[in-house]
């Protein structure tokens, strides 16, 4: 049974930064796209960050462009954001996401994702 894990939410002041984690387990995704996707409350899911199996390639909501970051570690099959200069429009729940086909772009819509996470708490104070 696949899982996807998420961690390293919190409350924290604008400004600061978090590093969110994903572990996935039950198979691995070292040839598969991965993403983050956030939802606020009364918002619908956005797309936040994708990455192909091999790191290279990556894309990133204009949002958070330039202030987080997306990496993975395959050899832990896990996938990481970590987020800088947060701000209070930040604030929501973070989804990680894995696509069940191999060597694909990684997509910024949710509908290509077929593994989602439970999500963890992500909350900015001005």
């Amino acid at each position: 049974q696949v899982q996807l894990l998420e961690s390293g939410g919190g409350l924290v002041q604008a400004g600061d930064s978090l590093r969110l984690s994903c572990a996935a387990s039950g198979r691995t995704f070292s040839t598969n796209a991965m993403g983050w996707f956030r939802q606020a409350p009364g918002k619908e899911r956005e797309f936040v960050a994708s990455i192909n199996g091999r790191g290279t390639t990556t894309y990133y909501a204009e949002s958070v462009k330039g202030r987080f970051t997306i990496s993975r570690e395959n050899a832990k099959n896990t996938l990481y954001l970590q987020m800088n200069s947060l701000k209070p429009e930040d604030t929501a729940v973070y989804y990680c996401a894995a696509d069940w086909h191999e060597k694909r772009i990684p997509s910024i819509q949710s509908i290509d994702y077929d593994y989602w996470g439970q999500g963890t708490q992500v909350t900015v104070s001005s």
